[in-house]
């Protein structure tokens, strides 16, 4: 789930923002009136979308995105004269006074953008050390040696054996140059 921080230097402008996504089915994780409290809320969550003022009491929305976690996309919400002239920002922008409309459309447009890209992330596999690998290596070696299989035999059963316990790779050919260890 996408965690959603509004950060507005007016904490009554900040509510107004959450009242209007819960409404419409959006979960607000916090609300705030300064980048600080938008950035520590932020760190305790695993991605998600900061909806800000320009100018905050404490900092500047450049800084505030500058120290957002990775993972976090950022609405600006301005007047469109000032908006006008941020130029070439990396956040996406609306301008006030905005339509619910506006404002629900651009959020769930983010929400998606968000999942797919927390999607892809965990699609990526984790890359091994070369540590790990070389381990896995000696795994399917003393399982050639020992049981007469080929290298895809080896490699099948290892990770058949990893999905069937819950380990990964690396943990299940730990296991077997253990047991080859005790004599098994």
């Amino acid at each position: 789930m996408t965690g959603i921080i509004v950060a507005f230097p007016k904490i009554e402008d900040a509510k107004s923002v959450k009242n209007l996504l819960v409404r419409n089915g959006f979960p607000v994780t916090a609300v705030c009136n300064t980048g600080a409290q938008a950035i520590g809320y932020a760190d305790g969550l695993d991605g998600g979308i900061v909806i800000c003022s320009y100018k905050m009491p404490d900092m500047h929305y450049t800084q505030l995105q500058d120290c957002l976690p990775e993972g976090f996309e950022m609405l600006l919400v301005a007047k469109a004269h000032i908006l006008s002239g941020c130029g070439d920002i990396a956040a996406v922008c609306l301008a006030m006074p905005f339509k619910v409309c506006d404002l629900i459309n651009t959020v769930e447009m983010m929400t998606e953008t968000a999942r797919q890209k927390r999607r892809q992330r965990r699609a990526v596999p984790d890359k091994r050390s070369k540590e790990e690998q070389k381990l896995i290596e000696e795994a399917k070696a003393l399982l050639m040696e020992r049981n007469n299989m080929t290298e895809a035999e080896a490699h099948r059963y290892m990770q058949k054996n990893s999905m069937d316990s819950g380990l990964n790779l690396t943990e299940t050919a730990r296991l077997v140059l253990t047991l080859k260890e005790y004599g098994y």
